[in-house]
């Protein structure tokens, strides 16, 4: 079996459109700058400038596994270039047996008897009637199971996947694309519970077409898994031709993965090891400086000197995080928001308080942690080359943490010895990830039973202890411990998330509190972003003007919800962000706004920074997310056709992706098609993901060619479905006031209200119904409650 990447020639390989550019943003009506405003020339020629980048700036078409990618360093220096980790072995032999083994050195292996955990001596495994069969065939070994057309095929395994508690096995397809099984092996004892095949969405069927068919976008192992399981991954993709061309340096995670190409280090070794010059490319020496020194009164050791910890941290997040990646990976000696956009503590993913709840990977919430503050890095915890804990049970916590203060039943209320005498079960709670594999919450908070009665969030306590309720556990740490402090950001979240009364001013005290992690921080920037106001506008320039990454990439990643007449007030200063990321998603945001007036050292960062966005979408050209801002990108060009052509490229790879449905409807609406979005948006009701949405925009279509009846039952199946979003429900309630159903309008606002306490759209359409319909008394009493709102939402960020 050939790495993947090896080009075949299938006559069933898919294409893009023909219709699609080989150079997707090169501009063909040469007479068009001409005409075009300045703005409109800018984006053009940054368009342009990206499109003739000539393929020899991309990774080589072949290297061998020794030096792929070369890697500058400081200026007049050799480059270094990926060596393999056996070149380590010679002088590190420790460190590499130690490595050697770990859930990094097996975490990508080649399918063979020696890799392979699962049973494939003809077991079967069945899910909602699909029966797969795996088995081996001439030393290989193989799945039976449904493929993209919903057929059984034979499928040999390319490669296993990962060891503990699961292993998973991917299959080579054309188009050099590498998917992901969602039948997985148990690896864990058969007295845990494994030594079993079980299905990663165990409760619904998976059928092909499906968004978690193990054959689509979501199991693709090219965009989703790759970079984090080889070394000095580069994914290759074209979008051209729909094909990957994905190569590594190690098939694994090997040293270099973390320290960066060791040529040059291995150079100064061979020449005896002279000079301060050591090659290194990644330089974890001032780590090793640090020393944990105990104190005794408070029980908790402290660190000394507080020494250099991002090379660490930023080193290990590239992988253990959740992020997506904006650029080619510029390997472990870049900068992590030179290629990466983390997630900050997004609703999909985190609790209100920051607790889990999606997959992260660990290094959101360790950023939220009192240990990331105390100067803690992952190394204190964990041996960087086993992926060991350097200690069991609580010795480990107890090299910073007394036992005779901590690990005590004073202090855990548990029997020594017992689960809940663990540290980790109260200030690391788990949440099983893939059905089998618990993961904790590295974010080492202290149990909150109060905050989580007024948020809804889970707790420790209330976990384990199922039969009691989080008032009694808020009582019983309050007896031992004295009240909780008082306000935690995870109740300015909150009320950001749902547009509770005060948020602004909740979420503004965040934004200026300086002993809040930064993380919780950039998140309450994110959400300020979408309540616009004199005060709210000043505080985002402030951050857009200071120097904390993570706020201001949360404000970059937010700008869209920002008017656009002052958002370039905000985006400028950003473009001058070190970081690249942030930099080119507030280019991104200003694209198509007239920056003709601006000087021209501000235009240019602009050019720059709006390249490098293009680059990132193409890069990421194989997800449908990326196509439909490419999409919007030619529409800002004033190129409709171009855009069409890339909407219907994202539904082309993912035909449940509904902002490609929206776009291209609101595209066929503008150039006088309604008929044809109406179209489009029946088609997709069939297919969409969010159903919802879809019913929306039909409605609004239906609205617009005056069939009002019909457009009522299709808003109010949106209303219906709307979940977290109040919109729809508002909508919904207009129309059926025009329509002449004001009690039914009246009916469904006041639920809304309910749902949604304090929403000033909401409480305005109640005001105006209720006058219009001659209720003034309601109509008085809800303008009391409107007002009672923007008095909080004024009140001084202090107040």
């Amino acid at each position: 079996m050939e790495p993947p990447g090896q080009k075949k020639k299938h006559d069933y390989t898919e294409r893009l459109d023909s219709s699609v550019d080989k150079k997707p943003f090169e501009n063909k009506e040469t007479d068009l700058r001409d005409t075009m405003p300045i703005a409109a020339r800018l984006l053009l020629t940054a368009l342009v400038l990206l499109s003739g980048c000539d393929r020899s700036s991309a990774p080589p078409a072949r290297e061998t596994a020794a030096a792929i990618t070369r890697h500058s360093t400081a200026s007049g220096r050799q480059r270094a270039t990926y060596t393999g980790s056996h070149q380590c072995a010679g002088c590190h032999r420790a460190e590499f047996e130690s490595w050697r083994g770990s859930h990094h050195d097996l975490a990508m292996q080649e399918a063979n008897g020696e890799t392979v955990l699962g049973d494939f001596n003809n077991s079967r495994f069945e899910h909602f009637g699909i029966e797969s069969r795996f088995h081996t065939r001439d030393g290989r070994y193989f799945v039976h199971t449904d493929g993209p057309d919903g057929q059984m095929h034979d499928y040999p395994i390319a490669y296993t996947f990962g060891v503990q508690p699961l292993q998973q096995y991917l299959v080579e397809f054309p188009g050099g694309r590498l998917q992901a099984l969602s039948i997985a092996w148990d690896s864990r004892p058969a007295s845990e519970g494994g030594q079993r095949w079980f299905h990663l969405n165990p409760e619904e069927p998976v059928r092909a077409g499906d968004a978690l068919h193990w054959t689509g976008l979501n199991y693709n192992w090219n965009f989703m898994c790759a970079d984090c399981h080889s070394t000095n991954l580069q994914k290759n993709y074209d979008l051209a031709d729909n094909t990957f061309d994905t190569r590594w340096s190690e098939i694994n995670v090997g040293c270099e993965a973390c320290h960066g190409p060791g040529s040059r280090h291995a150079e100064w070794a061979r020449q005896g090891g002279r000079g301060n010059d050591r090659g290194l490319t990644v330089d974890f020496s001032k780590r090793k400086r640090a020393s944990w020194i105990m104190d005794t009164d408070t029980g908790i050791a402290h660190r000394e000197p507080a020494g250099d910890r991002a090379v660490e941290i930023n080193t290990c997040a590239r992988c253990h995080s959740r992020r997506a990646t904006r650029f080619p990976d510029s390997g472990a000696h870049g900068d992590f928001l030179d290629s990466f956009h983390p997630a900050l503590l997004s609703e999909e993913l985190y609790h209100a308080d920051g607790q889990i709840d999606g997959e992260v990977y660990v290094y959101g919430s360790f950023l939220q942690s009192r240990m990331h503050a105390a100067g803690v890095t992952c190394s204190d915890c964990h041996q960087p080359h086993s992926m060991q804990l350097h200690a069991e049970g609580n010795a480990l916590c107890a090299q910073c943490h007394l036992p005779a203060r901590f690990d005590t039943a004073g202090h855990h209320f548990h029997p020594p010895g017992s689960t809940g005498a663990e540290c980790v079960n109260c200030h690391m709670p788990a949440k099983n990830y893939m059905q089998v594999d618990a993961r904790r919450d590295h974010s080492f908070r202290i149990p909150r039973p109060d905050l989580s009665a007024k948020l809804g969030t889970p707790d420790a306590c209330t976990g384990c202890h199922t039969d009691r309720g989080n008032a009694w556990a808020a009582s019983v740490l309050k007896d031992h411990f004295g009240a909780p402090p008082a306000g935690h950001y995870g109740e300015a979240i909150h009320a950001g998330r749902t547009a509770a009364p005060g948020a602004p001013a909740l979420l503004a005290r965040l934004v200026a509190d300086r002993s809040q992690p930064e993380i919780a921080r950039a998140t309450a920037v994110s959400l300020l972003a979408r309540y616009p106001s004199a005060e709210s506008l000043q505080i985002l320039q402030a951050v857009s003007r200071g120097d904390a990454s993570l706020m201001n990439l949360g404000l970059a990643g937010a700008l869209e919800s920002v008017p656009q007449q002052v958002r370039p007030a905000l985006a400028i200063p950003l473009l001058y962000d070190q970081s690249r990321v942030t930099a080119s998603l507030a280019a991104g945001a200003m694209a198509g706004l007239p920056v003709e007036d601006y000087p021209q050292q501000v235009r240019q960062r602009y050019a720059q920074a709006l390249d490098d966005y293009l680059q990132s979408e193409q890069f990421n050209a194989d997800r449908p997310e990326s196509l439909l801002n490419i999409a919007r990108q030619h529409l800002q060009r004033g190129n409709p056709h171009q855009a069409g052509v890339f909407y219907r490229r994202a539904l082309q790879l993912a035909p449940y992706f509904t902002p490609a449905y929206i776009n291209l409807a609101e595209l066929y609406r503008n150039s006088g098609r309604e008929r044809e979005a109406e179209s489009l948006l029946r088609d997709a009701l069939g297919r969409a993901g969010d159903k919802s949405t879809i019913e929306h925009a039909l409605g609004l279509s239906l609205v617009r060619q005056q069939r009002k009846t019909e457009a009522l039952e299709h808003l109010r199946r949106a209303a219906e479905g709307a979940g977290d979003s109040s919109r729809y429900i508002y909508v919904y309630a207009i129309a059926l006031n025009s329509a002449g159903k004001t009690e039914a309008a009246l009916e469904v606002l006041s639920g809304a209200l309910q749902r949604f306490p304090g929403n000033t759209r909401i409480l305005q359409a109640l005001i105006s119904i209720h006058r219009e319909a001659g209720n003034t008394g309601e109509s008085r009493r809800y303008r009391q409650l409107l007002q009672g709102r923007q008095q909080v939402r004024a009140r001084p960020p202090g107040g």
